[in-house]
Order: structure tokens, then sequence, then C-alpha cells
């Protein structure tokens, strides 16, 4: 390591701070966990997420994506809304996608970051910016940085930022001089375990996403399995519980970012039933609610307005409207929570319903 080499590091971590990031720290260009990570894959764990098998040889080596990396610059950037709520009616919706998409946000800060390395440390430095649209192993290559710690519920967490933070990676060939791993913080804990709605976990550290409430409302295409249709109740889009129940998180500092505060009100959740593509599209554009697409978000609305007694007066009328939706998957739900409400609530008024699973 030269003096040149420690130079570059300390002005690359400087201006990654300049640019607004919450933390920043640098590693080498390898995962660590590659091998748990393709088990994982061959559990069948990742679900119907088979960009993760088509891009499991570049998680796996960084080089593909970047032929002589050598060093990683991660940083973070915080979300939490600390003590202020981001606006009530936001509650079912992961506290990461209440406002401006977080790619559009980080994305050109990176892209900067990158520029300022071929500018500091000269035109042989090839560098690349990745966020989790990328095919890297983000979380792995932090936490080699000393970013953080994986948490039992597989987030990252950070002694400052808890885990309500989002992960930027430069792949870079510049030799940079490495951060320390952080060590393992959660001790005995399983809080983050023991909350799990649908008892995801298949151990600490195990996620399995095909019972995961963050992966049934943003990435599943199609119908909720039935046997967890139940458990959409309290989210329409993500699902922060494992993150609530963390102790680090009740000790994070609040994010500093104002792009991540909604824009507007979500609105009550039977009116996000009349929502046609054209009315999605503009009402959600720019966040990362537009991922699960219109039927899959109005899928969540109407599982969760069965699944939720204090719902019932107003949720019949939009879900008996929302039989003759355009889409078969949210006709479904409809169909399976108009049952549900009628099934729990047997002097509420009938409501006409027709099976369309066929």
């Amino acid at each position: 390591m030269t003096l040149l080499d420690l130079a570059l590091t300390r002005a690359v971590k400087a201006r990654a701070l300049e640019l607004g990031f919450d933390a920043v720290a640098i590693g080498p260009a390898t995962p660590e966990h590659a091998p748990a990570f393709e088990r994982w894959l061959d559990a069948g764990f990742g679900a119907s997420m088979t960009y993760l098998e088509r891009t499991r040889a570049d998680r796996v080596d960084p080089e593909l994506l970047l032929p002589g990396a050598r060093s990683t610059i991660t940083v973070a950037l915080s979300y939490n809304p600390g003590e202020a709520t981001n606006a009530d009616d936001w509650t079912p919706v992961a506290r990461y996608a209440r406002g401006t998409d977080y790619h559009d946000v980080i994305r050109p800060r990176l892209k900067t970051l990158v520029s300022f390395l071929r500018e500091a440390g000269g035109p042989r430095i090839e560098s690349r910016a990745t966020i989790d649209t990328s095919a890297v192993l983000e979380r792995d290559l932090a936490a080699r940085a000393g970013l953080g710690w994986f948490g039992k519920n597989t987030n990252l967490l950070s002694e400052k930022l808890g885990s309500y933070f989002f992960i930027g990676v430069v792949l870079t060939t510049a030799t940079l001089s490495f951060d320390d791993p952080v060590p393992d913080r959660c001790g005995t804990c399983t809080a983050c375990l023991d909350a799990c709605p649908t008892k995801a976990f298949v151990g600490p550290y195990v996620l399995d996403a095909r019972r995961c409430i963050s992966y049934l409302t943003i990435e599943l295409r199609g119908d909720v399995p039935p046997e967890l249709r139940p458990a959409v109740t309290d989210w329409v889009f993500g699902c922060d519980v494992c993150q609530e129940v963390c102790p680090w998180n009740r000790k994070a500092a609040p994010g500093r970012e104002p792009a991540f505060t909604p824009r507007q009100s979500l609105g009550a959740l039977p009116s996000l039933l009349t929502l046609d593509d054209a009315a999605f599209r503009a009402r959600f554009r720019g966040t990362a609610i537009t991922r699960a697409r219109r039927a899959g978000l109005l899928r969540n609305v109407a599982l969760t307005l069965g699944n939720r007694p204090e719902a019932r007066p107003a949720a019949r009328a939009a879900l008996g409207a929302a039989l003759d939706d355009p889409d078969p998957v949210v006709r479904r739900a409809a169909t399976w929570s108009l049952g549900r409400i009628a099934e729990r609530d047997p002097e509420a008024e009938s409501t006409s319903i027709v099976d369309d699973e066929g």
C-alpha cells in the first residue's frame, strides 16, 4: 500500500460523505458468503426470482462484471424517518418505498463517485457503480468492508444506522486501503425471527423468500398461496416487521434525505382498487411501488381489506367492484376477501361472489 493509495482512499471517503451518504467503508472485491448464497439458491429459497439464478456466476465473482476489480467502495444512505412518521396512511407500505425511488437518488451519486475516482486516481482506473439492480452480493461486500454486520433477519445492521438504509457499491480496479469488518452484535437476540408473521426464517441468517411478506407483495406475480393470504393484513407493499422489532433500529439516527419523504398521501386503501393502469402509473411514478405493478398492488390491497375487520364496511363495496377488474389476479383476490368477510362476519350484507378460478 503506497502513500498515493492511502491518499486516494481518504479522498474517496471524503467525497462519498460530501455526496450525502451517511457512511462509507472500503473492502475487497470478493464476497465472503458466495457458497452460502449458492446453497440458498439450490434450496429453492429464492422462489420465483429467477434473475438470481441467471446472474449467479456474476454475483459469486465480481470480476465477471469488472475485470481486475480489487476493491469495493460501499456506501449507506438512511431512509429512517425517526420519530416523525411518514404520514399515517403510509403505514401499510415499507418505509423504503414511501418516497422517491432510491435508485434514482443513489445512482447519480455513485456515478459521480466513479468520475471522481478516475479524476483523482488516473485514467487507468476502471470502476463500476452498482445498486441492487446489478448482479452483486451487495450486503456481503458491504459486510466485508465493515459497513455493518449481517443480522439474523439477513439485513445489514449498523450501530449508527440500524438497518433502515440503502447500500450502494462501486467496484474498482484501484488499490485502496480496506476497513476492518464489524463483529456480529446481535448476541442471543431473536426478536426478528420470533416476530415474523409467516415464520419465513428457516433459522438465523436464512430467509425462505417463498414465505416472506415482502416477496409475496412485491416480487410474486400471480396469486398469493391460499395458506399465506391471511398474513397479508398489515402490508400492501413490503414488510418492516423484522426491522421494527430490532433493538438496533430503536437506537438508529434518523435519515437526512428529504427525497425519501412521501410526496403526497397514500389515500384510503379501498380507493386504490379503483386505479386503472394509467392512474396507477401516474400515482406511483418515480417510486419503488411500481415494482409490484398494478395487478400486484391491487391484489395486495384486496387481500388486506379482507383480513382487516375494521375495514369491512368500506371494503365490501370496493371489493365488490373489483370483481369486475380486468385483471384475473385482482378478481380472484377480491373473491377470496369477500368470502373471508362473509365467513368471519355472517351478519354482513351478502354479496354475490363468482369464483374466478376458471
